[in-house]
């Protein structure tokens, strides 16, 4: 037997039903994981607004969610801030050396002397 496609009734009363704090708390949770690929990609301008955007969320939460779980959460913007600053310190690319300047070459001997100006 086939399933029955639900009703707009339905549906709706299904969005009514959502907590918006259940919703923020899984946008913590997608923010964090994807963080830590953004870093590894070394796409730190997207990590740090994921960085930014948890920061944000997380003190909207309080008294919302379990406190154990936003502690988990301070405590995961605690390791990609620390992952993000590891990342953004190393050298994007190894520095080169500055080139040796070659030394200025004495003149040839017996060539003719710098002309002079006649007022000089």
């Amino acid at each position: 037997m086939a399933e029955q496609e639900p009703t707009a009734e339905q549906i709706a009363e299904q969005i009514r039903a959502l907590k918006i704090s259940d919703l923020v708390l899984s946008t913590v949770s997608t923010l964090g994981q994807l963080t830590y690929v953004k870093i590894d990609a070394a796409e730190l301008d997207e990590a740090r607004l994921a960085i930014d955007t948890i920061a944000a969320l997380l003190p909207l939460l309080e008294g919302r969610a379990d406190t154990q779980l936003l502690r988990d959460y301070g405590q995961l913007l605690a390791n990609v801030r620390l992952a993000y600053a590891a990342a953004a310190s190393k050298p994007t690319q190894p520095e080169a050396e500055p080139a040796e300047q070659p030394e200025a070459e004495p003149p040839e001997q017996g060539a003719d002397p710098p002309e002079e100006d006649a007022d000089g």
